[in-house]
């Protein structure tokens, strides 16, 4: 396994571990079953994600890589703050739907700047994609 695709795999699940995290801080505010449904599928399906990359940078001897402390922490504090004002669905659907975007964004920008990993991360990557825009769009129904 080349450097770009240890690196892109490590921010795959670097990015997988930051979404556990908030999408577990915003399921303790969700009040409607069907959205904690929702929000529980993609809880799920993150954990195991991140734990496939996981699994694939240890076969190859590399560690893992957790998301950077200080955005752990503001996330946590920026979403604490705006869920301390309006508590609804649509609300915690909205922050959901943002953090989404935000990994689409990330992973996108991460397969451009680690153009030289293999073929089987990159798949990883674009799978990381979909399962965001599949959350995404969810999401967008309880707005």
């Amino acid at each position: 396994m080349n450097v770009d695709s240890v690196a892109l795999l490590k921010e795959c699940d670097a990015g997988c571990k930051m979404a556990v995290e908030s999408i577990g801080q915003l399921r303790t505010y969700a009040e409607e079953n069907a959205l904690k449904s929702v929000i529980d599928k993609y809880w799920k399906r993150h954990e195991d994600f991140g734990e496939k990359c996981r699994r694939l940078l240890l076969e190859a001897g590399e560690d893992t890589q957790d998301p950077p402390k200080m955005a752990s922490a503001f996330a946590k504090f920026t979403t604490d703050v705006k869920m301390m004002v309006d508590k609804d669905a649509s609300k915690i659907a909205g922050l959901l739907v943002d953090g989404c975007n935000m990994g689409i964004k990330a992973t996108t920008e991460n397969l451009h700047k680690y153009s030289q990993a293999d073929e089987a991360s990159v798949a990883i990557a674009k799978e990381m994609i979909k399962m965001e825009q599949d959350m995404s769009e969810e999401f967008l129904g309880f707005l």
